[in-house]
C-alpha cells in the first residue's frame, strides 16, 4: 500500500513502523525503554557582589534532554530502532519521541482544551476555556504541545506546573472568573506567540529532538542480545 510520508517518531510499543518505513498498525512495534533520564536544561548567568547580592538572568532558551536505555534486545527488536536512527545521520536530522510517563494526562481526560486569547512569546501562563465540556482535566506534571493553525513550526514541548481556577487563584487575577476557565502555568515560558483558539495536545505529546552524538554504536553479548542506549536533546525548527 502506498503511503504519504515516512514515519518520523522513534518506534516504541505504541508506535509501529513497517519495513517500508511508514507508521502502520501492521508494522513492528519498537521496544520499551528500560530506563529514562529526563532533564530540563536552563542556562543562567549569575553574578554576586562582595556584599552577597545576587543578579541572575537566563542567557539561552530552555531545552529538554533525554537519555534512554533499552533492555537487551533480539535482532528483530533492535533493527527497527537502529535503522530509524541511522537514517537520521547523527545530529543532522531531527525526529520526535514520546516518553511513556507523559503519553497521557495524569487524570483520564478527553475533550478539546483551547487557549482563550492570543499570547505573546515569553508568557509563562495562559487561560484556557471550555472546561465544562472536558472530562477529567490537566494537572501539574502533564506535558503538552500547542497546535496553532497560524504557526506550524511551534513544536516546543511544555510541562504544566500550576493549575488555577476561579476559586483557587491569585487575588490579583481578575481575568480568571468563570467555572469553565483554568489558568495554566507552564515551564518553560512560551517559545513562540500563540493565537486565540490554539489547542493543547495532551495525549502522546511529541518532543522534537536530535541525537547528541554523530557516532551510533551498539554491543552484542555472548547471549546474542543487543545492548543499546541513546542520548537526545530537544531541537526546535
Amino acid at each position: 500500500m502506498a503511503f504519504s510520508d515516512f514515519a518520523n517518531r522513534l518506534p516504541d510499543p505504541n508506535y509501529k513502523i513497517t519495513e517500508a518505513g511508514d507508521n502502520s498498525s501492521s508494522g513492528i512495534a519498537g521496544p520499551g525503554f528500560s530506563s529514562v533520564k529526563f532533564s530540563s536544561e536552563q542556562p543562567v548567568s549569575i553574578s554576586r557582589t562582595n556584599s552577597g547580592r545576587v543578579s541572575t538572568r537566563a542567557i539561552v532558551g530552555q531545552k529538554w534532554t533525554i537519555d534512554i536505555t533499552y533492555n537487551p534486545m533480539t535482532r528483530d527488536e533492535f533493527e527497527p530502532v537502529f535503522n530509524f536512527l541511522l537514517e537520521k545521520r547523527g545530529r543532522l536530522k531531527p525526529f520526535f519521541v514520546v516518553l511513556p510517563q507523559y503519553s497521557s494526562a495524569r487524570t483520564t481526560t478527553s475533550g478539546t482544551i483551547s487557549v482563550q486569547s492570543a499570547e505573546s512569546a515569553g508568557a509563562s501562563n495562559f487561560i484556557v476555556s471550555g472546561y465544562d465540556s472536558v472530562t477529567g482535566g490537566l494537572r501539574p506534571g502533564d506535558m503538552i504541545n500547542i497546535t496553532d493553525s497560524s504557526n506550524s513550526n511551534h513544536k516546543k514541548a511544555y510541562q504544566i506546573i500550576r493549575v488555577n481556577d476561579s476559586t483557587n487563584k491569585l487575588s490579583t487575577d481578575s481575568a480568571l472568573n468563570t467555572s469553565d476557565e483554568r489558568r495554566f502555568y507552564i515551564s518553560p515560558p512560551l517559545e513562540k506567540s500563540v493565537t486565540s483558539g490554539s489547542t493543547l495536545v495532551y495525549t502522546n505529546p511529541l518532543i522534537r529532538v536530535i541525537q547528541k552524538a554523530d557516532v551510533q554504536e551498539y554491543s552484542i553479548g555472548t547471549n546474542n542480545l543487543y545492548q543499546y542506549s541513546l542520548s537526545l536533546e530537544e531541537a526546535q525548527p
